[in-house]
C-alpha cells in the first residue's frame, strides 16, 4: 500500500479524498469571492484543512515508523487531524449557509444564533471522534456533570449576561443600529455579544452595558415603531411679539418649511408650527418635525431654526428679546447713519434695472423705500415654477441657481449673483414662474410687490409702454441669438413682444379700464 493510499484510508474517506480536498479549496475560493467580509473565516478554513492534510501525513508516517495503530500518539495525531478538518468544513458550510443561502431567502437569524450552531457542530464532531476512537463518553458525561455544576456556580454573573446575550439576540427586540435610551444614556447600538452590548453616543464615547442589565431595566427604543420607517418627533421653539398675528407667523414659518425639504426631515407627517404658550407679552411658538436619522438631531434643528429665521424676516416678523434688555445707543447719528446705508443700498439695486430707467429720480426713492428684505438659507426655494407671484427680487449678496422643469428633469439653466434679479415679469404682469430658484449659498436679496409700483403706474400709465419697449429689446435679443434673426425681423419681432407686454401689463395693474373708462 502506498503512502497516499495510508493517507486516504486515514482520512476515512477513501479514493473520495482527493476529489473531496479539490471541491473544497474550489468551493471555498467561490466563497471568498462572493463574501468578502468573511474572507478570514475562510482563510483560516483553508488552513485548517491544510494543517488536517500535514497531520494526515504524520500519523501514516508515524504507522511506517512501527507505531501500533491502537497507541495514544497515533490516536491523538489523527483525531486532531479530523478534528481540524471538521472544523474547516463547518466554517465554509456556516459561511454557504448564512451568508448565502438564508439571505437568498430573506432570512437573517440572529448573530448569536449562528455563533451557537457553529460550537454545538464542533461539540458533535468532537464527541463523534472520541467514540470513534473508542472512547467511553458516559465518563465524561458524568464527570462534566460535576465539573458544569462547580463552573457555573463560581461563574454565574457571566452565565446570567452570557444568557442575557442569547436572549437579546433570538428575540430581537434591541437590534445592532437602533437609537436606544436608558434613564439619562442614549446611543445607538454598536455590537451585541455574549456578555456585553455596546453603544455609541453621539459624543463618539463608546458604553459598555452588561447585558443582565439591559434586560432588567426599562429600554426605550428610539424612533422605531413596527415594521416602518425611523422617525422621531423634535421639537423646535420660537417666541414672538404678540403684536404680530399667530396666523401670520404660523402662515410664514410654514411655508418656508414646505418649499424645500430637508434631506434628514421625513414629509410625512410634514413639519408643522403651533403656539405653545403666551407669557410676559410674548407668544411662545414651535415648529413639530419628524427626524430620520437620529445621529444628526442637533445640526437638524439648527437648518430648521435657520429656516425659521429666514422665513419671519421676509415676512418683516422679529423674534421677541427679553422684556429686561437696554439697547443704549447714540439714536439721532446711529439712527441717521444706518439709513442712509440702507438707502443707498436700495437705490443702488433699484438704478441696476435696465427695465427702471424710465422711472424718475423721486419715483425710484418712492419704490426703494418700499423694498422689504428677504433673506434665504442655502438649499432654500426662493421660487418655484410654476407658482403664482407678483412680486420682483433683486439679490444684493449670495448665489442662487435657475432650474427648469424639461420632460420631467430639472436642469440647470443660471446661475445668479449679487446685481442679478428674476420675477420681473411676475411683478409687471402676474405671470406664473417659469423656473425654480434655489439658493446655492446664504442669499440676501430685497423683494418689491406689486402695489408699490402699481400707485407709480396709475399716475403715469405711459411707464407701460416705455418698460414694455426695454423687456421686449431684451426677451428677443435672447431669442435672436437661437433663431439668428435679421435687422427687419428682430425690429418686427420687438415691436410684436412690446405690444403683447403692454397689453398685459395694463390688465394687470388695471390701466387698460382706467384709460377705457
Amino acid at each position: 500500500m502506498t503512502f497516499w493510499q495510508d493517507v486516504e484510508k486515514t482520512s476515512e474517506m477513501g479514493r473520495a479524498y482527493p476529489w473531496f480536498g479539490l471541491g473544497f479549496v474550489v468551493v471555498t475560493l467561490i466563497l471568498m469571492y462572493l463574501f468578502p467580509q468573511e474572507r478570514v473565516r475562510l482563510r483560516t478554513a483553508l488552513i485548517l484543512f491544510g494543517v488536517s492534510l500535514l497531520g494526515c501525513g504524520v500519523a501514516v508516517a508515524l504507522l511506517d515508523f512501527g507505531f501500533s495503530p491502537v497507541g495514544s500518539l497515533y490516536l491523538v495525531v489523527r483525531f486532531g487531524s479530523l478534528l481540524l478538518l471538521g472544523i474547516a468544513l463547518v466554517n465554509v458550510a456556516s459561511v454557504f449557509a448564512f451568508d448565502g443561502l438564508f439571505r437568498a431567502v430573506r432570512w437573517r437569524p440572529a448573530p448569536i444564533a449562528r455563533d451557537l450552531i457553529v460550537a454545538l457542530s464542533f461539540v458533535a464532531i468532537a464527541l463523534a471522534l472520541l467514540a470513534q476512537s473508542g472512547v467511553d463518553l458516559r465518563g465524561i458525561v458524568a464527570t462534566s456533570a460535576v465539573l458544569t455544576a462547580i463552573v457555573g456556580f463560581s461563574l454565574q454573573d457571566t452565565l446570567a449576561n452570557v444568557m442575557a446575550g442569547i436572549a437579546l439576540q433570538v428575540e430581537g427586540s434591541i437590534r445592532i443600529g437602533d437609537w436606544i435610551r436608558i434613564d439619562d444614556l442614549e446611543g445607538k447600538v454598536k455590537e451585541i455579544r455574549w456578555r456585553q452590548t455596546s453603544l455609541l453616543t453621539r459624543n463618539w464615547d463608546t458604553v459598555v452595558i452588561p447585558n443582565s442589565a439591559l434586560i432588567k431595566v426599562k429600554v426605550m427604543l428610539l424612533g422605531r415603531h413596527g415594521a416602518g420607517p425611523l422617525r422621531r418627533r423634535r421639537w423646535v421653539t420660537f417666541d414672538v411679539d404678540l403684536t404680530h398675528s399667530p396666523t401670520r407667523v404660523i402662515a410664514a414659518v410654514e411655508k418656508a418649511l414646505g418649499a424645500e425639504p430637508i434631506p434628514t426631515v421625513a414629509r410625512e407627517p410634514a413639519p408643522h408650527c403651533l403656539m405653545t404658550e403666551i407669557k410676559n407679552g410674548d407668544a411662545s411658538y414651535a415648529v413639530r418635525y419628524w427626524i430620520t436619522a437620529l445621529s444628526e438631531t442637533e445640526r437638524t434643528d439648527s437648518h430648521l431654526r435657520t429656516r425659521i429665521y429666514t422665513a419671519l424676516r421676509r415676512a418683516n416678523i422679529p423674534l421677541s428679546i427679553p422684556a429686561q434688555s437696554v439697547i443704549l445707543t447714540e439714536e439721532s447719528s446711529y439712527r441717521e447713519r444706518i439709513q442712509s446705508m440702507e438707502s443707498a443700498q436700495r437705490d443702488a439695486a433699484l438704478a441696476s434695472l435696465q427695465f427702471f430707467q424710465p422711472l424718475t429720480i423721486e419715483e425710484r426713492k418712492e419704490l426703494a423705500a418700499a423694498l422689504t428684505s428677504a433673506p434665504f438659507v442655502k438649499g432654500e426655494a426662493m421660487t418655484r415654477q410654476g407658482a403664482e407671484a407678483n412680486s420682483l427680487y433683486v439679490i444684493t449678496e449670495g448665489e442662487a441657481e435657475v432650474r427648469a422643469a424639461v420632460e420631467g428633469l430639472s436642469k440647470r439653466v443660471a446661475l445668479l449673483r449679487a446685481g442679478d434679479y428674476f420675477g420681473e415679469m411676475g411683478l409687471l404682469t402676474g405671470e406664473p414662474r417659469a423656473a425654480s430658484v434655489i439658493a446655492l449659498t446664504d442669499v440676501k436679496c430685497y423683494r418689491l410687490n406689486k402695489e408699490p409700483f402699481q400707485a407709480i403706474l396709475q399716475r403715469r400709465p405711459q411707464l407701460a409702454e416705455q418698460i414694455s419697449e426695454t423687456l421686449a429689446q431684451r426677451r428677443v435679443e435672447l431669442d435672436s441669438v437661437k433663431a439668428e434673426l435679421s435687422k427687419e425681423a428682430f425690429r418686427q419681432e420687438v415691436l410684436k413682444t412690446r405690444s403683447d407686454l403692454v397689453r398685459r401689463i395694463r390688465n394687470f395693474f388695471g390701466l387698460a379700464m382706467e384709460q377705457a373708462a
